[in-house]
């Protein structure tokens, strides 16, 4: 696993271009699904009715929510990309996300990034991040864009 860790603004300029990762696989629960579905009120039949999903799903399964699968992001992420000193982080944006292949109860994910665009805008520096989220044994990702962060240092 490639991690970068930068303790100042220079030495995450110095890494522009730079491929990170992949993270650790991390499983994705049904307890994980049904929480998201509680949290954003979302209860189709295909997050959250086991049975109902072994009998009429293409996947025999439950699937986890496409932005469950996005929100795993900053957690994967933060794994690879260790920025010091920050004062503060803030996730501006997504750019070009795409969803490729649903990541189904019990799938193991984990994501590939690149430091894409690191850019110093006075006090605040703008980074790019390109990503996947991959899933084990899968050819097609479940998701891929860009994610922005300002950090505040």
């Amino acid at each position: 696993m490639n991690k970068v860790i930068a303790e100042n603004v220079q030495q995450l300029l110095d890494q522009e271009g730079t491929e990170i990762g992949p993270t650790e696989y991390v499983e994705i629960t049904q307890k994980q699904i049904n929480t998201f579905a509680r949290a954003t009120g979302d209860f189709q039949w295909i997050h959250v009715d086991e049975e109902r999903a072994k009998r009429e799903s293409p996947f025999k399964k439950t699937i986890a929510h496409g932005y469950l699968t996005v929100s795993m992001i900053p957690t994967l992420l933060f794994k690879i990309l260790d920025v010091r000193n920050s004062q503060m982080t803030v996730n501006y944006g997504i750019e070009k996300l795409r969803f490729g292949e649903p990541v189904l109860v019990n799938d193991r994910i984990r994501l590939k990034a690149k430091l894409a665009s690191v850019k110093q805008l006075r006090k605040i520096t703008r980074v790019v991040v390109e990503g996947k989220i991959e899933i084990e044994n899968k050819n097609k990702p479940a998701v891929e864009g860009s994610v922005v962060l300002l950090y505040y240092f």
